[in-house]
């Protein structure tokens, strides 16, 4: 493994920790593998698309943060990707300057090596420039540079035979490499974490709480996107197949804002089920009972405001099951999260790895309604299978901490290091 205290890294990433930079998992990804690399004693920075408003650096949690291209961000105040094309220009012309005379280079000086994790498309091309640009000021031998995709968006963007050549390819699931292998790169594997705080137990007053308020023995949970890919008409299908035998089933779901969320609720209604929107504000377990206890016991009850984090962990609990039931999921964050605040998880067959059926978590091979109204069914007439799953799903959802991921992550660096001709400081 490479010691910690000689490695410095340079995460980027469009997405971070900001409100104004995430729209999905790759922000969560980036703020919380680079935490766990601080807190492993790896000086580390994390480059991304930040609040214009936000200080331009800033250190958090013992990561650098580092807002880039400000300028645009503040002319695109609606989000990261509505600047997208002029943020990815600018860090093209201007990260790998920046990189080799602030970071690699100092720390070629303090004996340093420096490992680059850039992620997704839209990072490609600045990672090709900046080994381009270390190789011309002779400190390519002081820096791994790595490119990792969590997604399939964008490949058709990236110059695969490049990258591979110069960058060491990594992904987040055996499925993804499999998809990879096509475009002529075969990459290593380092699975997406959760924090060490997501294992922390989880008020059962709180999930009491949600689970009484619902008024049935079947509720669901589904967050998420509205993609076709997050199934989320199979989980309302289902909903309905189980209203139509007598099961009292609710789903309590979170969307975004994405135009495909008119047909999920389309889907629904033709469906004959009510939906019931809900505005107000949730700061915690309480607020969510009171969503699910006021809304006249709605088959879907659509929460419309922000949902934190810290409300999160307690519907998991209190829910039947999660249903993270995607079709497609390069790794599946919210089954994995479900699973470790000790909710039953409902995931797809593609990058949910760490779901064993029947063994820690429910996993669904089609798209049909009737297969996860079966699984919640079983679920309600089983209850002793729901505890088992949960407890199972609690302590297998601990191997993929992020301190285990970053030890293999590390062990990794060596390999990476010395394909590229790196020189390992230690």
């Amino acid at each position: 493994m490479l010691p910690p205290e000689r490695l410095e890294v340079v995460m980027l990433s469009l997405e971070g920790p900001d409100r104004y930079s995430q729209a999905g998992g790759l922000g969560v990804r980036a703020r919380e593998l680079c935490r766990a690399l601080a807190a492993a004693g790896v000086r580390t920075t994390l480059v991304f698309a930040g609040d214009p408003a936000l200080p331009s650096e800033e250190v958090d949690q013992g990561v650098r943060l580092v807002r880039w291209a400000q300028p645009v961000s503040a002319r695109h105040p609606l989000g990261v990707y509505q600047g997208e094309e002029e943020i990815i220009a600018d860090l093209e012309a201007h990260l790998p300057g920046w990189l080799a005379h602030e970071v690699v280079g100092p720390a070629s000086r303090r004996g340093h090596t420096v490992a680059l994790l850039a992620e997704e498309w839209q990072t490609a091309g600045t990672a090709l420039a900046a080994s381009d640009l270390l190789h011309a000021l002779g400190l390519r031998n002081r820096c791994a540079v790595l490119w990792n995709a969590n997604n399939t968006f964008g490949f058709d963007r990236v110059d695969w035979g490049r990258l591979g050549y110069v960058t060491a390819v990594t992904t987040v699931s055996r499925y993804m490499r499999g998809l990879m292998l096509p475009w002529g790169v075969n990459p290593l594997v380092i699975p997406n974490g959760i924090p060490q705080t997501a294992l922390e137990p989880v008020d059962p007053r709180a999930a009491a709480l949600i689970a009484s308020a619902a008024g049935t023995p079947c509720l669901g949970f589904k967050i998420g996107r509205f993609s076709p890919d997050k199934r989320w008409h199979q989980a309302i299908s289902a909903v309905a197949a189980l209203r139509a035998r007598g099961i009292p089933a609710r789903l309590l779901m979170r969307g975004g804002i994405e135009p495909f969320g008119g047909d999920v609720i389309d889907h629904a209604r033709r469906l004959g089920l009510a939906v019931a929107d809900w505005f107000e504000p949730i700061d915690g377990a309480a607020a969510v009972a009171t969503a699910l206890a006021d809304s006249a016991g709605a088959p879907l009850v659509h929460l419309r405001s922000f949902l934190p984090d810290t409300a999160i962990p307690a519907i998991y609990a209190g829910a039947t099951a999660v249903l993270a039931n995607s079709g497609h999921e390069p790794f599946g964050l919210v089954g994995l999260e479900a699973m470790a605040a000790g909710g039953v998880a409902v995931v797809g067959a593609t990058g949910e790895e760490y779901a064993r059926p029947y063994a820690n978590a429910v996993v669904v091979e089609t798209d049909d309604g009737a297969e996860v109204a079966g699984a919640l069914r079983g679920l309600v007439e089983r209850p002793e299978l729901g505890e088992r799953l949960r407890r199972a799903a609690r302590r297998d959802a601990a191997e993929f901490a992020w301190p285990r991921v970053v030890e293999g992550l590390l062990e990794r660096l060596r390999f990476v290091c010395e394909h590229q001709g790196v020189a390992v400081a230690g």
